[in-house]
């Protein structure tokens, strides 16, 4: 029995490399999301999906479901075009009108939070696949009541900071814009849309302004995915849709997977590049990796690392309790 489940092992440890390395070379696609001040979809990530800690990131998930929260870099529309307006409905700005996405347009009070201040201020965009492209960011106007759903007119007409390729530091992009005077609670919307693809993504961003919360001082402070969250996310994406993190074809105005103008740009989290920081020069070509070519291979060599060490470490634990005796001793998850 035993010399069995040993073969079995090696049978299953000489086979899944080469699948591993098939999903590994699925090509890179265009993500991330606002971490400072950290978005929503991204707060809740951070306290992890399975079991969030603040009362909204919990009715968020009840709402849309955990895999929502680890696809957390995906909140997007495959053909949008800078058609923001006209095909993302009242109400549904924070899920990009996306079925999936749906928690995050909950209107309470009490999401996870930013603290705020008006003047200059340095915005941290995570790009887990980086591309060329710009970013509007958009505040909530005076008035702004959190307990309803976000509609359009809720937002300033113009946004207050608007950058062109900003440099990538990190693996974020970093770039700055002066925030109107506001007080309490309040929201940042963030566009970010590629240049390279009709591809763009959204955000939405929970901040208070002044030592004044407007009563909602208990709502917990948000925080960024870490490297390692990161990381996880993917893998967790990539196990549990085979690479593809996107829910079916949906109309949020356009089609999410059928419109995109290639297999590129399916709806899949990558992880993060691995290897020494890099601090790169604003507004250059070589800021951001184009669509194909050599240029993703960075990226999809980071995913398939990622994704080959979560298998290698699955596939070797499998081993190793297979090969106790029965009424062997505790194993690990």
């Amino acid at each position: 029995m035993t010399a069995r489940r040993r073969t079995t092992g090696i049978a299953v440890l000489g086979v899944a490399p080469l699948a591993l390395i098939g999903l590994a070379a699925v090509p890179a696609a265009a993500h991330g999301s606002m971490t400072d001040p950290v978005s929503r979809v991204s707060a809740c990530f951070a306290e992890g999906p399975e079991s969030p800690r603040s009362a909204a990131c919990k009715a968020a998930v009840a709402s849309s479901g955990t895999q929502a929260f680890y696809d957390w870099n995906e909140v997007n529309i495959a053909n949008a075009a800078g058609d923001h307006r006209s095909i993302i409905p009242d109400g549904k700005l924070c899920s990009a009108g996306r079925d999936k996405y749906k928690g995050l347009d909950l209107p309470r009070g009490d999401w996870p939070s930013s603290p705020f201040t008006a003047g200059n201020r340095t915005f941290t965009y995570k790009a887990t696949a980086p591309h060329r492209g710009s970013f509007e960011l958009y505040i909530t106007k005076d008035g702004y009541d959190p307990g309803k759903p976000l509609n359009w007119s809720d937002l300033e007409d113009k946004p207050f900071a608007k950058v062109t390729d900003p440099k990538l530091v990190n693996g974020a992009y970093v770039f700055d814009g002066i925030v109107p005077a506001r007080s309490g609670r309040h929201l940042i919307y963030s566009i970010w849309q590629r240049s390279d693809s009709p591809e763009a993504f959204y955000t939405c961003s929970d901040v208070v302004f002044g030592a004044d919360n407007g009563g909602s001082a208990a709502a917990p402070e948000a925080s960024a995915p870490s490297e390692t969250d990161v990381e996880e996310g993917a893998a967790k994406s990539t196990v549990d849709h085979g690479g593809h993190g996107g829910d079916s074809p949906e109309k949020a105005g356009a089609p999410q997977d059928a419109g995109a103008p290639d297999a590129k740009d399916a709806n899949a989290p990558e992880a993060n590049g691995a290897g020494p920081a890099e601090q790169q020069p604003a507004g250059g070509p070589a800021n951001l990796a184009e669509t194909g070519g050599d240029s993703t291979t960075p990226y999809i060599a980071a995913g398939g690392a990622a994704i080959l060490a979560a298998g290698a470490a699955v596939m070797f634990g499998t081993v190793r309790r297979r090969a106790q005796p029965a009424g062997g001793g505790r194993h690990g998850r």
